[in-house]
């Protein structure tokens, strides 16, 4: 069975640097066998590839594609705090943010690009419970943010 780093490898993807926090938080908290992560927005190079609100400025498609990015912007942050993915016991819930119009109700659908990444990732272990909110706004007019639970041995 290929570990989570393989997998990575397979789809293309490569983990980038942990975004550093826009505010006062840390991007990770271990307590126990379960790492809390803080909200991770799409950020690639430090940059947001896009802003605004999905269903007005974004395309559902390609907010999904963002929380993809923020999907493995958070399993690059659990990495630095465990240091190896194979530690990864299961991702418990994953919760999923849209800055959308106020018209916009294809929110589960956005997430599904931050879900099924960690399918692809971890496999069985990263079947998880889930919420997908719409927002009014998100920080730095971020379409998409998403946070996570996993538990690691």
């Amino acid at each position: 069975m290929a570990s989570p780093e393989e997998r990575l490898a397979e789809l293309g993807l490569t983990l980038p640097e942990v975004v550093p926090p826009v505010a006062s938080y840390t991007p990770t908290v271990r307590s126990g066998n379960h790492v809390y992560v803080s909200g991770q927005l799409p950020f690639v190079d430090g940059k947001l590839p896009a802003t605004g609100k999905v269903g007005a400025e974004v395309t559902p498609e390609t907010a999904q594609e963002l929380a993809a990015l923020c999907a493995l912007n958070a399993i690059a942050a659990v990495r630095a705090e465990i240091g190896d993915l194979s530690n990864v016991v299961r991702v418990v819930k994953l919760g999923g943010f849209v800055a959308s119009a106020p018209d916009f109700t294809g929110h589960p659908g956005v997430i599904n690009g931050a879900s099924d990444l960690m399918g692809q990732v971890f496999g069985d272990a990263g079947v998880h419970a889930r919420a997908a909110v719409g927002v009014a706004a998100l920080p730095l007019d971020s379409p998409v943010e998403v946070d996570m639970i996993v538990e690691v041995v």
